[in-house]
């Protein structure tokens, strides 16, 4: 049975809002800045995990772990990988499950998790910034094979790597899962060619590879120094997590029917990535080992290179040309998820400071561009030290996240569900957003050297550390009282014939449009209800439905309207 509001009272302004048509387009807006709603999340947990994994192609790991092999040995490469990786997993459950269970992206869960609504504007650009970072790392990896493959200067490579990407990122979903899905396999199999042939044509290669020392001026063996620093560069990844959950949102919702299927697409798209991107790191590091005679150390960690000697070892006539396919493919498939993800990020970041939405297809553009201008720039030659400042400002953000969703909320120091609606948030929420900030200062205070070598090399440990302790800290300090700034007056809907909330439909008093109960507030101004977007967009408001805790922080209670079956 579905349900709408039934609205008794006039709107409190008139004229409606409406949208251009990239923003009315599902299939190309893919509920950018909303609540992903039953009725569009069609996809089996199968399908939807695969589309997330389809992600994870990317060939930095390759470079990341050849980098950090060649600058510490292989003993420190090896223990820095895993530590990032254990570090990556445990921070990711929590995150894919809240995300998958309440249809939201990171941005949405992150307003929630002690940030506040204006709060996590600020992990909008941190979120952003990861995925044209890593397009341009990404990008600059294909430009080097069609340097070398197809003799196409690096230049325009990099134009090249960035136009092929936008036709697939503009129809989103609909358009990804079919690509993701169909390549998976063809992708696998090559990946893991060279290390199969290798290891039946050369297998003492890999005993030969545990001594190989790089640039380490400690040789192969550990050094603490060297495993912080490792850690660090492949602790930038952390925030890849937004991007798994950017399609685990699109879930289905969980019944005794598919607990188990539910279960490990989530656990395997979300967390468990890092399994495989710990794989391919270690992957790279060996690679790197193994053409360094060949290429030299400048060259051992770029993947082009890494797989033209892989091929080499069973197809070296067509070696240059199906490494060159590879890692085409792989960036393809990477780079559409980090337009994609920039996409939702720099339109949530938008959306609350200017008031206007001109839809998520445009910020792909904004999201390609910065992208392109890095790789001009020559990013990739800068890779370890990117990604090593970048890690600290990721932790601190992922940290006091989790912290809230593990600490706060099994002890009841926050709500125990995510509230993303501006309706009813504060601007501002210390115990996320504070938390964030100091972990921050002092990680990148540390990475500066203020606190020594070792205070360099693990200050993203120091940053992860600060933010679990300081956000349960501050949600005691401030009894809680900045998560919710009114209560959710609106009527729950009828539980359906599987035990969950059937699909109601509210419509909008503002832009006419029917939306599911999730994503509705009750609006004052407007006297009716309102969605998510729209209530994001209102400038007029002045936040007049939180008035009551203009004095000082607390829920505040409308009068609800009514709710009524539509037969």
């Amino acid at each position: 049975m579905t349900e709408i509001i039934d609205r008794e009272a006039p709107p409190a302004t008139t004229g409606g809002r409406t949208y251009n048509n990239w923003a009315q387009n599902d299939t190309l807006e893919d509920y950018s800045l909303r609540y992903a709603p039953k009725s569009f999340r069609r996809w089996s947990p199968y399908v939807v995990a695969t589309t997330a994994l389809g992600g994870i192609a990317y060939l930095a790991d390759f470079a990341i772990g050849g980098s950090i092999a060649i600058s510490h040995g292989f003993s420190s490469a090896l223990v820095a990988i895993l530590a990032a990786a254990v570090v990556i997993f445990l921070t990711g459950i929590p995150i894919s499950y809240y995300s998958a269970k309440y249809s939201i992206d990171m941005d949405l869960l992150t307003r929630g998790a002690g940030f506040g609504y204006l709060g996590s504007t600020l992990t909008s650009v941190i979120y952003a910034s990861f995925t044209f970072i890593f397009f341009a790392l990404e990008g600059s990896i294909m430009a080097q094979a069609l340097e070398l493959g197809l003799h196409i200067p690096l230049a325009a490579g990099y134009l090249v790597c960035s136009l092929i990407i936008l036709p697939l990122v503009i129809y989103g979903m609909t358009a990804l899962s079919k690509m993701q899905v169909w390549t998976q396999p063809v992708w696998l199999v090559l990946m893991v060619a060279p290390f199969v042939s290798i290891a039946v044509q050369e297998p003492e290669k890999f005993s030969q590879f545990t001594h190989f020392a790089g640039h380490s001026p400690t040789g192969s063996g550990i050094s603490m120094l060297g495993i912080g620093a490792g850690a660090g560069v492949a602790l930038s990844l952390i925030a890849q997590i937004g991007e798994q959950v950017d399609y685990l949102r699109f879930m289905p919702d969980k019944t005794p029917q598919n607990s188990r299927q539910w279960w490990g697409a989530v656990l395997s798209a979300g967390p468990g990535w890092v399994v495989l991107g710990a794989a391919k790191q270690i992957g790279g590091a060996f690679l790197a080992f193994y053409i360094a005679g060949s290429v030299g150390l400048a060259k051992a960690n770029e993947p082009i290179q890494q797989y033209v000697h892989g091929f080499k070892t069973f197809a070296a006539p067509v070696a240059l040309g199906l490494a060159t396919f590879f890692v085409i493919l792989s960036q393809v498939k990477i780079n559409s998820t980090n337009a994609y993800s920039g996409s939702l990020s720099w339109s949530n970041f938008f959306s609350r400071l200017t008031h206007r939405h001109p839809g998520r297809v445009v910020y792909i553009f904004l999201n390609v561009g910065i992208a392109l201008a890095l790789m001009e720039g020559g990013v990739f030659g800068f890779l370890n030290t990117v990604l090593g400042f970048y890690s600290n400002v990721a932790i601190a953000w992922i940290g006091a996240v989790v912290a809230d969703l593990v600490i706060n909320k099994p002890l009841g120091l926050s709500p125990s569900y995510i509230e993303f609606k501006r309706a009813h948030l504060h601007h501002f929420n210390p115990v996320g957003f504070g938390s964030m900030l100091i972990a921050s200062a002092v990680s990148i205070a540390a990475y500066f050297e203020a606190f020594g070598d070792y205070g360099k090399a693990y200050s993203p440990f120091i940053a992860l550390f600060l933010a679990m302790v300081l956000s349960p800290l501050f949600a005691v300090l401030t009894k809680g009282r900045y998560y919710i700034a009114r209560v959710d007056d609106l009527e729950e809907p009828p539980l359906a014939a599987d035990g969950l909330p059937s699909a109601a439909l509210l419509t909008c008093t503002v832009c006419t449009t029917d939306f599911e109960r999730p994503d509705v507030a009750n609006c004052p101004f407007h006297a009716g209800a309102i969605c998510s977007l729209c209530c994001s967009l209102e400038k007029d408001c002045h936040d007049s439905c939180k008035s009551g805790s203009g004095s000082g922080p607390g829920p505040v209670a409308l009068a609800p309207p009514t709710v009524r079956s539509a037969d």
